[in-house]
């Protein structure tokens, strides 16, 4: 979302073409609010553990803001290291539920609609899902950082 806004914005002011890139990345950031929202489904947060959620999201905002602003390459590499991380951890979730450490629950309904997923379902299904999802969020973001390169006055970056 970040991202998406500051390419918005760096468009609107240079009035330049964003080559797809705002679309691509609020599509993300929507695919992101989603697993959250499954998520709470699942896990059923208590306020103590939102208020956690809320704190961690707004610390995210403002390094990523500052990240960005800085250096765009840097902030899309790193959020495609983190996409791998999130694939390792999930990873790891389908081995516990494979061994039975984790319960392998019904798929909720917001789940089932967003991945159009069979309606017996299970969370086995939402983690691979999910899994998925941030396989192409990886893959984006390490793309966006290739394409990000130095301009010749090597005082701004620009979109190839």
């Amino acid at each position: 979302m970040i991202a998406g806004m500051l390419i918005h914005l760096k468009c609107l002011r240079k009035q330049s073409s964003d080559s797809g890139w705002i679309k691509t990345l609020l599509d993300e950031a929507e695919n992101e609010r989603m697993h959250l929202m499954v998520f709470v489904e699942i896990a059923k947060p208590n306020w103590l553990e939102r208020i956690v959620i809320l704190l961690a999201q707004g610390a995210f905002v403002i390094g990523f803001l500052i990240l960005h602003l800085a250096t765009p390459k840097t902030a899309h590499r790193l959020t495609g290291y983190l996409e791998e991380e999130a694939i390792i951890s999930y990873n790891i979730y389908l081995e516990d539920i494979d061994n039975k450490n984790v319960e392998n629950i019904p798929a909720p309904k917001i789940a089932i609609d967003y991945w159009n997923l069979d309606v017996d379902a299970t969370l086995r299904d939402v983690v691979i899902a999910v899994r998925n999802d941030e396989a192409v969020h990886r893959d984006v973001n390490h793309r966006f950082a290739n394409k990000l390169i130095k301009s010749k006055t090597h005082k701004q970056l620009v979109i190839r």
